[in-house]
């Protein structure tokens, strides 16, 4: 038995070392995805950009991302995790910024397609390289940690994004511009930090103790679906794995709702409350505190109860209530309220979802699966915010695209209520499961 001081001490250090970082990468990332919600306030109306056009802008960012998601990953096996999700911090901080200099629509769809490429693979990194470093025990909370950088940028992007946008005329730039430009500098800085700061494996880890180093490398092996002794699956095979392709659909269906809402929820709510600029940002950035409050709430859940897959069906079932109630309140508070359930269900859905590749990937196929996993819920992404503007420029209205949003959100709850019952998953509660082999599927 190891002595539990040691593992202890082992994780307190691992989290104050590789959290904070990744927490910072995921603001960061996210700030730099959603502020064009924000920028939209002005862009739209100075550039002339419709409904449309805009809708189809904030949405073609996921196809650049979901082209070279696959791609980055395999990449990222090659170069390792932190010289990789390096230069995608400071490629992606590069090109938002310089978003900045787009006049037209065509400049604003090469703007964000560019800027998906620059950060495919930047999340499925992270949750490769979480599983790199944290034993299943801990693995849902250490995630929780970093997905509740998403409200924390949107809290950033709502009150920092209106400040920036009423600097307005200072230096012959728009608001939305300064916008642009300040929030893809901190992204630079990042990527400069992760090469300075992050290890790639916990052997080489200078900054723990031999002994530490010595029980973290033993004790992510045991967590190794089937054999220990077992050679690293191809990634490969992965990409041919059923139940790969069956977590693609509530991830495809949680992207869609969560991207609509992002990028169209600045102008709902200004239109719903007939707020003005900045306070409409201070009311996203509201919705986003008490949405963040349940990512702890939410990681200590799913590890204390390990009911993985249900916990992640109620998250998208909350989204699916939030789209109904935005569709049959047309302008008022009450639409507002319901439009805030939908960034809460986020919460409860990632971290516990999230742990479950784990479960029968290992390896490159590991990171493999996650990438496409991740792949196909970016082209939700493109489909929430272009579905919600096509309809809302063609009907006047956008009852119709949050009931289809709805519903989608509905059939990946069930999806994941039914996967409580698959064997290799083992719905039970963390503990529990540490004490006997896990069930596992052949790869």
């Amino acid at each position: 038995m190891c002595d539990p001081t040691i593992e202890l001490a082992t994780m307190r250090r691992v989290r104050l070392r590789i959290l904070p970082l990744l927490s910072l990468g995921y603001i960061f990332a996210y700030l730099d995805r959603s502020n064009v919600g924000i920028a939209a306030l002005q862009m739209n109306q100075e550039l002339g950009f419709t409904p449309a056009v805009f809708g189809l802008g904030a949405g073609i960012f996921f196809l650049g991302y979901a082209l070279f998601e696959v791609p980055s990953n395999l990449i990222l096996l090659r170069t390792g995790a932190r010289i990789w999700m390096a230069r995608i911090a400071i490629t992606w901080g590069i090109i938002a910024g310089l978003t900045m200099l787009v006049q037209s629509a065509a400049q604003f769809y090469a703007a964000r397609l560019l800027l998906g490429l620059a950060e495919a693979g930047f999340f499925p990194g992270i949750v490769y390289y979480i599983g790199c470093w944290f034993p299943a025990p801990y693995r849902a909370r250490a995630l929780a940690a970093v997905l509740i950088g998403s409200p924390i940028s949107q809290v950033l992007g709502g009150a920092l994004g209106g400040a920036l946008l009423g600097l307005s005329g200072h230096g012959g730039l728009s608001g939305w511009q300064w916008l642009f430009l300040l929030e893809g500098i901190p992204s630079v800085l990042l990527g400069i930090a992760i090469l300075r700061f992050l290890t790639e494996r916990p052997r080489e880890a200078d900054w723990m103790s031999a002994q530490q180093r010595d029980w973290l490398t033993a004790r992510l092996q045991e967590d190794e679906p089937g054999s220990a002794s077992a050679a690293p699956t191809s990634p490969l095979r992965a990409l041919a794995n059923p139940f790969v392709w069956i977590l693609t659909v509530p991830y495809f269906a949680l992207f869609s709702v969560t991207n609509a809402y992002i990028s169209w929820a600045p102008t709902l709510v200004r239109d719903a409350l007939r707020t003005r600029d900045t306070t409409t940002g201070l009311v996203i950035a509201g919705i986003a505190v008490v949405a963040g409050a349940l990512y702890p709430l939410s990681g200590r859940l799913s590890d204390r109860k390990g009911k993985r897959c249900g916990q992640a069906a109620f998250g998208l079932a909350l989204q699916c209530a939030g789209c109904v109630g935005v569709a049959l309140f047309p302008s008022s508070l009450p639409r507002v309220l319901a439009l805030a359930l939908i960034p809460m269900g986020l919460p409860l859905f990632m971290a516990p979802f999230w742990c479950l590749p784990s479960k029968f990937l290992r390896g490159p196929s590991s990171a493999a699966g996650i990438a496409l996993i991740n792949t196909i819920g970016t082209i939700g992404g493109f489909f929430g915010p272009s579905i919600v503007g096509i309809l809302k420029q063609a009907t006047g209205g956008d009852a119709g695209a949050f009931t289809g949003l709805a519903a989608l959100a509905l059939s990946g709850a069930l999806i994941c209520y039914a996967l409580r019952k698959a064997a290799f998953l083992n719905e039970a509660p963390v503990a529990a499961a540490e004490a006997s082999p896990a069930a596992t599927l052949p790869e």
